[in-house]
Order: structure tokens, then sequence, then C-alpha cells
């Protein structure tokens, strides 16, 4: 009888050996040693060594950081709302054009880039005097901006929720503005006429370099038509200045709309219509 039960430490040895010690790590940081069975489009199953191998535990993959195998090979999971694979056949580049800014004076172009689901940049140039001169002002120089996209996300994340293209969707995007425009300017000027005690004012003309400056919260919405076409709608609020006179007119060649000295707000907005490419 003494026999048999030598063999039993033997056995357990064997027993233990034979369950493999996979480890899932959860993102609450938790870690489940196991035995992975299956792994499926949506879930993990499992088996737990302290319990039947007729019972198999199952965990949502958006609840795994990664899995780490007996053998040392591990895998990653991401949700498939940030999974740069289901994005593969997504355009992330955009060439934008402004579709009414040459009636404000200038012609605005802009290029953005997809850095990853929710997030990309754009950068801006604008030429003024590429459009129409409605107050006769000449403007002749440059001006950029860049901002930075935060794409929005669904308030709720169902499983298998994904963007319906990479630049599609609701944003708010943070930007700096910076022109440089000659331009015609006028400025009035206060002149004492002694023979009627009065005073009165007259216009000066002249030939002026504007600086203009500007940080602006952007919000907007783009579409994105067949992977091909995209149409951008969009609004800007912020602190701006420039070095014109204080007049409306003067302010929008540089893109925005400046106010006063003593009222820094600057405003913008526009619409936008571009194409994909890769």
């Amino acid at each position: 009888m003494k026999q048999p039960l030598l063999f039993l430490p033997l056995l357990l040895l064997l027993a233990i050996q034979s369950f493999s010690q996979d480890m899932i790590l959860k993102k609450n940081d938790e870690i489940i040693n196991c035995k992975i069975r299956e792994i499926g489009l949506d879930e993990v199953k499992y088996i737990l060594p302290e319990y039947s191998a007729d019972v198999t535990f199952s965990i949502d993959k958006d609840d795994i950081t990664k899995i780490i195998f007996e053998n040392g090979k591990e895998m990653t999971f991401q949700q498939a709302m940030t999974n740069p694979e289901n994005y593969k056949d997504n355009r992330k580049n955009a060439l934008k054009i402004e579709f009414l800014s040459p009636l404000f004076g200038r012609t605005t172009f802009a290029w953005e880039h997809s850095l990853k689901p929710g997030r990309s940049y754009e950068v801006t140039f604008g030429i003024a005097g590429m459009g129409l001169d409605t107050y006769d002002e000449r403007p002749a120089g440059v001006f950029t901006k860049f901002g930075y996209k935060f794409i929005k996300t669904p308030d709720f994340y169902l499983r298998g929720l994904r963007y319906a293209h990479v630049l599609k969707g609701s944003y708010f995007k943070p930007e700096l503005s910076l022109g440089l425009v000659q331009m015609d300017v006028y400025r009035q000027k206060e002149i004492y006429d002694d023979s009627n005690n009065w005073y009165y004012f007259s216009e000066e003309e002249s030939r002026e370099t504007v600086f203009a400056a500007a940080v602006q919260a952007v919000v907007g919405k783009q579409w994105v038509f067949e992977n091909m076409f995209l149409a951008d709608i969009h609004f800007g609020l912020g602190y701006g200045f420039n070095t014109a006179p204080n007049n409306w007119s003067n302010t929008y060649h540089s893109g925005f709309i400046a106010m006063s000295e003593g009222f820094p707000i600057s405003v913008s907005g526009g619409f936008k219509i571009g194409f994909l490419i890769k």
C-alpha cells in the first residue's frame, strides 16, 4: 500500500505541469493566472486551475491590456475605436481650400494629417490680396495657422464601435495664427481750426505693414464622402490683436477678426472643401 503513495507527489507534479500558466493582464492591474482556451472576436475564454476543466470563464477583450502565454509570447489588445488596424483603408491626409475666403480679400489653403484615431494636426497657409479688394486696401502678404485636432469620441462606448472615417466627426482644435500683411490704411487725425475755434477730423492714407496674431479655441465638424472628398465647417473664438487702426475692414486679411486693444477678442469662421490623399 505504501508504494502507490510514493507516486502521489509525482502525479501531482505532472498535473501541475500539464496546466499551462498563461497570464491575463487586466486594465485595472489585476493578473489572472489561467489557461487560455479561446480568443474570440469580442472575448477571451479560459479555465482556472482551482476549478474543474469543464468550467470555462470569459472576459471582454476591452478589459485586457495583454496576454502573456506560457512560452513567453505576448498579445496586446486595443478597443476597436482606437485601433489603427481598423483604419488602414482610410486616406489620412487632406488638402483643403477655404471656399469663401476670396470674398474677404485672401485665399486660404490647409493641410491635415491624421496622427492616430481621434487625433490630427492641421497647417493653414493664406495669401492676402488673392481675392476681392472690397475696401480698396490693396493687401499683400501671408499668414499661417497651426492647430491640433481632438476629434470627438462617443459619449457611450459600444463593443466594436469605430469612427466612420479617421478624419470624420466633430472636433475641438486649439489654434495659433500669425500674419504679416501690407495694406493701405486710413488713420483719422484731429485738427484744431483757430478761425472757428473747433476741432475736426481728417483721414490720412498710408501704406503700412500690419502684424496680427491670435490664439483661438476652434470647434467644427468635418464630413468625409467616399474616402475621397470632405467638407469642414468651423468657428473660432480667442485672444488676438493686430497693429492696424481700429477698423473691422483691416483685420480679416490674416484669417481672423481682432476687435481692439481694449477688448482683445478674436473670432474666425469658415467653410472648407477638399480631397483626401494617401
